[in-house]
């Protein structure tokens, strides 16, 4: 599902990635834990496509994601992977219900299709009858559940998450755990998570501990199949026209 090979990344003369080798499972739900400053978010993003390795490769469902063009990557990104972030970035112009549309229309989905996945989300999360509300009419709670809708929009096949409970009270920290799952076992999706919460990485299938940029005990990256050249597979998965997404900039990162 996720390989990773011999990734490094340095910011100047910091070393924050040192030869990060590991797996992860299609349906797994895995969590990244470590000190701050152990490189956990810098591997998110870049197991995420928002930043790109010194060296190293990053497969996703077969595809050499670190080989492709800004262009297709952007595109890969919206459609295969989803994110949730500690604080929810919900548009506050938009409802609840057109924030969760965005990322299908960025996709070209049609209006009528991108509302009736929105709603079946919304339903599933609890906040049908908080569709037409807009940010500042929802609790910390509901707004966190409106990202993670947001996330699941394009049925992604990968959700990386960074911190997402890290602003909420115990009692929604508990629900927004358990929803992963929930969602996992409705949907089939490859979670990852960043956290400092012990409780949640506990939860996990999985915990991976990260210190001064190197897994705590290494995995071996077994090449089992042969990976899809990245160009030629996207080309073949998307023969829509394509959507453009400006690339994040590289810039130095504070960890978590």
């Amino acid at each position: 599902m996720i390989a990773i090979n011999n990734i490094t990344k340095s910011f100047g003369k910091l070393q924050v990635l040192k030869g990060i080798d590991l797996t992860i499972g299609k349906g797994e739900v895995v969590s990244i834990v470590g000190p701050s400053g152990a490189g956990k978010t810098t591997l998110l993003q870049i197991i995420g496509t928002l930043d790109r390795p010194n060296t190293g490769s990053v497969h996703i469902d077969g595809i050499d994601v670190t080989s492709l063009s800004n262009k297709k990557l952007a595109d890969f990104r919206n459609r295969h992977i989803g994110f949730v972030f500690q604080f929810h970035q919900l548009l506050p112009e938009f409802t609840a219900l057109e924030n969760i549309m965005i990322p299908a229309y960025i996709a070209g989905t049609s209006s009528s299709e991108a509302k009736q996945r929105a709603s079946e989300l919304l339903q599933f999360m609890g906040l049908a009858d908080r569709a037409n509300h807009k940010p500042n009419e929802l609790s910390g709670g509901e707004k966190q559940r409106v990202a993670v809708a947001r996330a699941l929009i394009n049925n992604p096949t990968v959700i990386l998450a960074d911190e997402p409970s890290g602003s909420l009270d115990s009692k929604n920290k508990a629900e927004l755990h358990q929803l992963f799952f929930d969602l996992r076992d409705k949907y089939g999706q490859t979670f990852v998570i960043v956290t400092h919460d012990e409780q949640l990485a506990t939860l996990t299938d999985r915990t991976i501990h990260l210190r001064d940029g190197e897994l705590e005990q290494p995995e071996t990256v077994e090449p089992s199949e042969q990976p899809v050249e990245g160009e030629d597979a996207v080309a073949d998965q998307h023969s829509a026209a394509e959507q453009t997404i400006e690339q994040p900039q590289n810039e130095e990162i504070n960890e978590d």
